[in-house]
């Protein structure tokens, strides 16, 4: 559905106000940036990311509220998951090999 690219390719997008820039910014290419703005817009009720087309007026992007909405879900989805997991990690963590700094 979303995951941490997906989501950035968003924030990106609403920061920059572009597809394009959002894709250059993570160096994706601006097909890739597309295609998954097209997966978003399509596995959703109402699309995620409004565009209009580039040309002498420039085109542009920003997400919808539908997108600001999904967004702020996986966001608080992934502080919650940070949480329920932190001492599962700590653990794992503690397993850890100590590597010597300079290595």
């Amino acid at each position: 559905m979303i995951g941490p690219g997906k989501a950035e390719l968003l924030e990106r997008i609403d920061r920059c106000g572009s597809i394009a820039a959002a894709g250059r910014e993570m160096r994706m290419s601006y097909k890739r940036a597309w295609q998954l703005i097209g997966t978003l817009n399509s596995m959703f009720r109402d699309p995620v990311v409004d565009s209009t087309r580039g040309g002498p007026g420039g085109g542009g992007a920003a997400l919808t509220e539908t997108g600001k909405k999904v967004l702020e879900l996986y966001r608080a989805f992934e502080a919650d998951a940070a949480q329920a997991g932190a001492a599962r990690l700590d653990t794992m963590r503690a397993m850890l090999v100590d590597i010597p700094e300079g290595k």
